[in-house]
């Protein structure tokens, strides 16, 4: 055992679920929702009271099924292998997609403060590749250095956030919020909508339980840390919306590219608008750094149970699965370097789409066998109606979230997923093949 095993407690594990979902998402959303007016306050709370469900439901899964690799382990001990690696796939290559986005969005904040990264392809990618492979370093060195990086940087996003949601309380301009409603659709519709976006933000939330084996005292820790993470980023969410919604006229800040910041400068002048930078540079490269060390746990997962080919579950000696973090980094890479073009905010906005189908179609998965592992009594827990009445809601929710994604997300999305159906066979095939040989040698050394 390594010493960085079992390595984070429970404010890091914590740290990891609050790091990896207030990431770049969090500094635009308030000019996407402006459109919709004050009644996206609304989609924020709908969409943080889903998200605690999820978030209950893996604290619950956390509980009962042991082991790294979150989605696809209780899938798979739920419904078998091909629906388990279905999950590891897709959210594989969810993380590869959404890393990519994060890192291109990093280097764009990081040009406030140079602005020749604005001017220079060759500098920005280079800067964006060096940023990248930077956190895998750090990654490589253990899961204990990585996991004090991302305490600290989410203590460092959380604090001005903090600061402009109370203070922003003390100027609040309530004509800022009528009307109620400006999408010209009906409240439901409006609400759906504005709920259906903020779920990109709320991503994440399982990020500690796909950390299992890193944490101390995992069944009691895991749980904890999903359902306040989840609270921390919703309070942060729902406070800093109400907050910049009040300081920033409806037309203004639909036009805003940084409304955080924007915000910031009315109430502190223009270092409040650089500080607001600052604090968006850090939250990426956080939740660039906690992304960087999930990105290797899921497919090592599935590699130990011979699903995943063998050297993603190859460990280093920091206790790393160093090969699946540096393949999945090269591919990140490339997406980077594919995607450096005039047109990338609107492939930007296509991958939060993607991803949040590619996350949120595992949380349904999961949340499934949640209520199997409640109905068939397969587990040691004391289910109760509650239980049960709060499962459902989460799968509930979770299918609405899905229904408006969009029909060509979802389309593309099962697509990827079906990509993965030749690996699956392979796989499956090559370990027949294996297991064949093993049998003829048992069978001669008798």
């Amino acid at each position: 055992m390594s010493q960085d095993k079992g390595c984070l407690g429970l404010w890091t594990a914590t740290s990891m679920v609050t790091g990896n979902m207030i990431g770049s998402g969090i500094f635009l959303l308030p000019s996407a929702l402006a459109l919709y007016g004050s009644i996206s306050i609304a989609g924020w709370i709908f969409s943080s009271l889903g998200s605690l469900t999820l978030a209950y439901v893996f604290a619950n899964l956390a509980k009962y099924v042991r082991g790294s690799g979150g989605p696809y382990i209780y899938t798979r001990t739920a419904f078998g292998e091909l629906l388990g690696f279905s999950v590891a796939w897709g959210y594989w290559i969810c993380i590869i997609a959404a890393n990519a986005a994060i890192a291109i969005a990093l280097v764009s904040y990081l040009s406030v403060f140079i602005p020749g990264l604005k001017e220079q392809g060759i500098v920005t990618a280079s800067t964006t590749l060096g940023l990248l492979w930077l956190l895998v370093a750090i990654n490589l060195k253990g899961v204990k250095q990585a996991g004090k990086l991302q305490l600290t940087t989410t203590i460092l996003k959380l604090i001005p956030l903090v600061f402009i949601s109370l203070f922003g309380c003390f100027y609040l301009n309530v004509e800022h919020f009528v009307p109620w409603n400006l999408s010209g659709s009906s409240d439901i519709s409006a609400i759906s909508a504005s709920a259906a976006l903020t779920m990109w933000a709320f991503l994440g939330l399982e990020s500690a339980n796909n950390l299992y084996d890193e944490v101390k005292d995992p069944e009691k820790n895991v749980p904890k840390a999903a359902l306040m993470g989840t609270v921390i980023a919703a309070t942060v969410y729902i406070l800093g919306s109400i907050a910049v919604m009040g300081l920033i006229e409806p037309d203004k800040l639909a036009k805003s590219s940084a409304p955080f910041a924007d915000a910031a400068a009315l109430l502190w002048g223009s270092w409040g608008y650089y500080l607001i930078g600052l604090c968006a540079v850090i939250s990426c490269f956080g939740t660039l750094n906690g992304w960087t060390l999930c990105i290797g746990q899921i497919p090592m997962a599935a590699a130990k149970d011979g699903l995943f080919p063998k050297m993603f579950a190859e460990k280093s000696r920091n206790d790393v699965p160093v090969k699946g973090i540096v393949f999945s980094t090269i591919l990140v890479s490339v997406l980077v370097l594919m995607n450096y073009n005039e047109s990338l905010v609107s492939q930007f906005t296509f991958v939060i789409l993607l991803s949040t189908f590619a996350t949120v179609l595992p949380y349904l998965l999961c949340s499934f066998a949640h209520l199997y592992m409640s109905i068939s009594n397969k587990t040691k827990l004391a289910y109760t109606p509650i239980n049960n009445m709060l499962t459902l809601i989460a799968i509930l929710f979770s299918c609405w979230i899905i229904l408006n994604i969009g029909t060509d997300t979802i389309v593309l999305g099962m697509f990827l997923l079906l990509t993965g159906l030749p690996v699956f066979m392979w796989m499956k095939r090559k370990n027949k093949s294996l297991n064949a040989v093993d049998n003829i040698t048992d069978e001669n050394n008798l």
